[in-house]
């Protein structure tokens, strides 16, 4: 059973990138952790298939096991979404960047505007965070800021490029 509650600890922490900015702080929330687990994604980047349509199949094969983790994660953490699970913080970000080529302009708006979307959680992701429950409840709220992200990084680039 130890053996088990590491290997979920560790997936869904981000190899415990979480932990970094939690015992920094101290604090059991808003901790930092949601930034580390994205700047992990984003160091991630480069391993992940550069063909958009394999990495999509990547992302869409990635989502049930984070949903899948991250249930695990809340039932050995005892609490729903935890700060210290960022299994979330990566595939909503990689949702982001899905069909987008990977430039600095582009891997940096995705970045600002899903930390954005995913700490403010602007309508309707507000209500999916507290209504749905679960491991798909942790994964939905920043799956979807990582499409409104993907969809404002679109919009950004139109403007400023």
């Amino acid at each position: 059973m130890q053996a088990r509650n590491f290997l979920i600890r560790f997936l869904s922490s981000g190899g415990f990138v979480s932990y970094i900015p939690a015992r920094i702080t101290g604090f059991k929330k808003f901790t930092g952790s949601g930034m580390a687990g994205t700047l992990l994604a984003l160091a991630l980047v480069p391993f992940l298939p550069e063909d958009q349509t394999v990495f999509a199949f990547f992302c869409l094969a990635f989502l049930p096991f984070s949903i899948w983790i991250a249930g695990l994660a809340s039932s050995v953490y005892g609490t729903h979404d935890d700060p210290l699970i960022v299994i979330d913080e990566v595939i909503g970000y990689w949702t982001a960047l899905l069909f987008l080529e990977r430039t600095p302009f582009n891997l940096a708006a995705a970045f600002v505007l899903f930390r954005a979307l995913d700490t403010l959680k602007p309508w309707p992701i507000k209500k999916l965070e507290t209504s749905v429950r679960g491991g798909f409840g942790i994964i939905v709220d920043d799956v979807l800021a990582g499409v409104e992200a993907n969809l404002l990084t679109r919009l950004a680039a139109k403007i400023f490029l």
